[in-house]
C-alpha cells in the first residue's frame, strides 16, 4: 500500500535524502504549518548540493507560502552551505478577542 503513513520529528530540521521529489513539494508546506503551531519560527531544510533541482524545486514553494518572511541558503547563516536553506516563518496571529 503506496498510502502508508510516515511520521518524523517537527523539531525545525527537514531533511529531504529520505524522500521522493514528488513529495517534496507538500512535505515542505506541510512542515512549515506544522512548525509554526508549534512556535518553530525558524526552519532549516536539507535539500543537498547536486544538480540544484531539488534546491530549485524548495526555493520555488517556499516564495510561494505566505507563511514564509525570507529564505536563504544555510551557508549565508553558517548552517550547512548551499546544500541546506535557512527559512524565517511568519508567527501564527493570534485572535485579539482571546
Amino acid at each position: 500500500m503506496d498510502d502508508e503513513i510516515f511520521e518524523f520529528p517537527i523539531d525545525g530540521t527537514l531533511d529531504l535524502h529520505t524522500f521522493s521529489p514528488g513529495e517534496v513539494k507538500g512535505l515542505v508546506a506541510d512542515y512549515i504549518e506544522e512548525c509554526r503551531q508549534r512556535s518553530i519560527y525558524q526552519v532549516r531544510i536539507i535539500h543537498g548540493k547536486g544538480t540544484g533541482t531539488l534546491r530549485r524545486t524548495v526555493h520555488g514553494v517556499l516564495k510561494r507560502l505566505p507563511a514564509v518572511k525570507s529564505f536563504s541558503l544555510a551557508q549565508d547563516r553558517g548552517g550547512g552551505g548551499w546544500g541546506a536553506t535557512t527559512v524565517d516563518l511568519w508567527p501564527i496571529e493570534k485572535d485579539s478577542q482571546d
